[in-house]
């Protein structure tokens, strides 16, 4: 495939000038290996195997910059849900004692972030699943560089409500634990949660995964904006058909990076995610590209339909550029990551509510968002619910990444910095859902589950 010098200058101001970047390389590690009787052994082996090829990534990666130069922003390592692997030595400090060799790791690899500290309980709770669950707060306050996520629901199985009611008193004791309680943004729940996904904090190595296998993850919020304020005049069909085009060139991008990355590893390829991930810096925004389609603010009447066209032209457009597109892959709209949702927020244009129905047509779901520190636990857990059910329901990815940060109310916010961002608080519903959350049980799954 021919590249004219044309392409070449575009894609060099795409990374000058537009934020175009690898979001995250993800390096995929199988831990099942790794057990043995012996947990000084198990932790050490755990430690090896992770430090081992951590090193490998990071070095492969920077050779790549140098080599493209593109920047990788963020480098970071997927394991097997830790539950899998812990069931004969599931107590909270042995789980906490795991975590820290962990983190050792990462830190002594120069990884970003391990995720992969949780567990799939669509169905049910294990008892190595319930320790885990009750030991996260302990772990995010004992570690800087590990992330966790809980499967609670899938289009087949449902939704477990029994690990959902957790969820709350969980997120509340790690926010006491925690600065400005910065654990709960280490944590993420999920319905459908894909097994290559390379995105943090959800990212896992799946049972159905090789031994080792490489993710990436493509920025692109700032080129999508560049290409759509150029073309205020188009019509949804044209508008649509730019986004497409120039998500094939992102997408183009990252499986180019992705598979030499691989093959300098010598391990299998795995995915391109062709999310569109937001970061704080200037032009970098998917809420300034809903603005650029002709939306005063977003969470104004018509962000809705404005979303679905961004994800769904986001998704024929990388679909096009790879046969290996995986993850997430849609459009990320995190509050406190995404400078036009910060002030959507702060104006008054963006509530909750809103927030919520707009999941309803975008693969990732309510994401870094703040909420009062005296919200009830059972009020989290029905948030949580309610994101849940979108994606069950209609048989897509959703989750959930919420902050209760104590001592703030409605109207504050907590500044965490860096990739994290400003956080404002949102007001939350009063009214308690308390009695229908305790009855517990499992949701059952929706009747387009019976598909054989």
């Amino acid at each position: 495939m021919s590249i004219s010098v044309e392409e070449v200058f575009e894609t060099a101001s795409m990374i000058l000038h537009q934020n175009l970047d690898i979001r995250t390389t993800t390096l995929g590690i199988n831990l099942k290996d790794c057990i043995d009787n012996d947990f000084e052994k198990f932790t050490d082996n755990v430690y090896n195997k992770i430090k081992t090829n951590a090193q490998r990534l990071v070095q492969a990666a920077e050779k790549l910059e140098s080599k493209y130069g593109i920047p990788i922003i963020n480098k970071r390592i997927s394991i097997t849900p830790v539950s899998l692997i812990m069931e004969t030595h599931c107590t909270r400090e042995k789980y906490v004692s795991m975590a820290q060799a962990l983190d050792r790791a990462a830190a002594d690899s120069g990884i970003d972030f391990i995720g992969g500290f949780g567990a799939l309980v669509h169905k049910g709770l294990t008892m190595s699943d319930k320790v885990l669950i009750e030991s996260l707060p302990d772990v995010f306050a004992a570690t800087e560089h590990i992330c966790s996520f809980l499967n609670v629901g899938t289009n087949v199985a449902g939704m477990n409500l029994d690990a959902v009611n957790m969820i709350g008193h969980m997120l509340k004791e790690t926010a006491s634990k925690t600065k400005d309680a910065i654990g709960c943004a280490k944590f993420v729940v999920f319905a459908n949660a894909p097994e290559d996904n390379p995105f943090m904090a959800g990212a896992y190595h799946g049972i159905g995964e090789p031994d080792m296998s490489l993710n990436i993850g493509v920025s692109g919020p700032g080129v999508v904006h560049s290409v759509v304020e150029k073309n205020r005049d188009c019509d949804l069909t044209q508008l649509s058909e730019i986004i497409k085009r120039t998500v094939f060139k992102i997408t183009r991008c990252g499986e180019l990076i992705g598979r030499e990355l691989a093959q300098m590893l010598n391990i299998p390829f795995g995915i391109v995610d062709i999310s569109l991930a937001p970061t704080t810096a200037k032009g970098d925004s998917v809420a300034d590209i809903i603005k650029a389609f002709g939306i005063e603010a977003v969470g104004a009447h018509g962000t809705t339909l404005a979303i679905a066209l961004l994800m769904d032209a986001v998704k024929k457009g990388g679909a096009m550029a790879s046969g290996n597109v995986g993850g997430l892959s849609g459009t990320f709209i995190p509050i406190s990551e995404d400078t036009g949702m910060i002030e959507a927020v702060k104006c008054g244009a963006l509530s909750l509510a809103k927030l919520e129905a707009m999941t309803a047509v975008c693969s990732v779901g309510m994401d870094m968002f703040a909420i009062p520190g005296d919200t009830p636990a059972e009020t989290i857990n029905a948030i949580i619910a309610d994101e849940l059910a979108i994606g069950i329901i209609n048989n897509k990815t959703t989750a959930v990444r919420v902050i209760p940060v104590p001592g703030k109310k409605a109207g504050e916010s907590v500044d965490y910095g860096g990739l994290l961002g400003e956080a404002p608080v949102m007001e939350v519903i009063p009214y308690s859902s308390k009695d229908f959350l305790n009855r517990g049980g499992r949701m059952p799954a929706p009747v387009t589950s019976m598909r054989n």
